[in-house]
């Protein structure tokens, strides 16, 4: 006798839903990185050696960071990348995982100038790896700049009224500081700055204002402001003269004769993190040799461990210093912790809300 059709079915769909249930749920990375530290020209590769998905969101500053991380949104995001300004805060609000070096054996090879600093050390304890590090260079079109401008003050001539960006963060008032003299002798004064040396900032960012076209907070706008000819001069950094020389557009960057500022960017883990295995692969990764080479032809950036020159050009490893590492960084005014921050992003708004 023919058995009812639901009794037939009764096995197969008891199996289907067993088998779904059993699925292995594909491990994923969520990252909150600086843009360009997450192109999937080396990510991929990340992927398919751990069979996961790695997925990122974009920050636009520093503070943006912070305020996600403190907002509880931590334990949304496995790794981070902050800058030299914010790493210590993050680190000592216990935001971050203290690393086991161990489970890192490319730390070894990373730049001893950057892994000796007190950066993301508390307590006898590292939680930070040293990734990418950079200037704040001034990019200028080419074809409105014969030679390059050898002064931030550039940003100041009346000619370019309407035609000058610059980034939405505090490194803007570092800039103004350096054209006030601020820095010297001491450039670690550029993060101590006085209430009267804050005064004297906000006037002086209050006179650039008509010249300002945007202020910038991602890379994509301030490409787009070049590309579109709105503005020929800005503050940015190395990733967009990447993405615009790419773009044939004609870009070039310096740094002027009052220096720059500059960053060091870090890996860390979240302590909120529920996948800090996969992190830590993650982690030593993106530090390898070719993977730093490789997150170089993206953006721009000086890798942390020098190793990754043997897989350069020549031309390469001279346009990224690395064949005289200790004279450039002497231009580079490193971002350090701010303990006043509060302040100076007081003072910034200000400039921001000001008409």
């Amino acid at each position: 006798m023919r058995l009812p059709q639901t009794v037939t079915l009764f096995p197969l769909l008891l199996s289907l839903v067993f088998t779904g249930s059993c699925t292995k749920k594909t491990p994923s990375l969520s990252l909150l990185v600086w843009e360009g530290y997450a192109d999937p020209s080396f990510v991929r590769a990340f992927e398919d050696q751990h069979h996961c998905n790695v997925s990122a969101s974009y920050m636009g500053s520093s503070d943006e960071l912070v305020a996600k991380l403190r907002g509880g949104s931590a334990g949304n995001y496995d790794v981070i990348s902050p800058s030299s300004d914010v790493a210590t805060s993050i680190a000592s609000a216990g935001l971050a995982w203290p690393l086991d070096l161990a489970r890192i054996p490319s730390y070894e090879q990373l730049s001893l100038e950057l892994t000796s600093l007190p950066l993301v050390r508390m307590k006898g304890q590292v939680f930070g790896v040293p990734f990418m590090w950079g200037p704040d260079p001034l990019l200028y079109d080419t074809t409105v700049f014969a030679q390059p401008p050898d002064s931030w003050s550039v940003l100041w001539d009346p000619k370019y009224r309407g035609k000058i960006s610059v980034w939405d963060d505090l490194s803007t008032v570092y800039m103004a500081a350096q054209v006030l003299g601020f820095d010297q002798p001491d450039p670690s004064q550029l993060y101590h700055l006085t209430d009267g040396q804050l005064d004297a900032v906000k006037k002086k960012l209050l006179e650039l204002k008509p010249n300002i076209r945007k202020m910038w907070s991602t890379g994509g706008e301030l490409t787009n402001l070049f590309q579109n000819h709105e503005i020929v001069a800005s503050m940015g950094w190395p990733l967009m003269t990447n993405q615009l020389r790419k773009l044939n557009f004609p870009i070039a960057e310096t740094i002027p004769k009052e220096n720059t500022t500059g960053w060091i960017d870090h890996l860390m883990i979240t302590a909120g993190s529920e996948n800090k295995d996969l992190a830590y692969q993650f982690l030593e990764f993106m530090i390898e040799a070719q993977t730093q080479k490789k997150v170089t032809d993206v953006t721009g950036y000086t890798p942390a461990n020098p190793q990754a020159a043997q897989f350069m050009a020549p031309e390469q490893v001279k346009s990224l210093h690395l064949d005289d590492v200790d004279s450039y960084q002497k231009r580079l005014y490193f971002w350090q912790n701010v303990p006043r921050r509060a302040k100076y992003n007081q003072i910034w708004n200000e400039v921001k809300a000001a008409q």
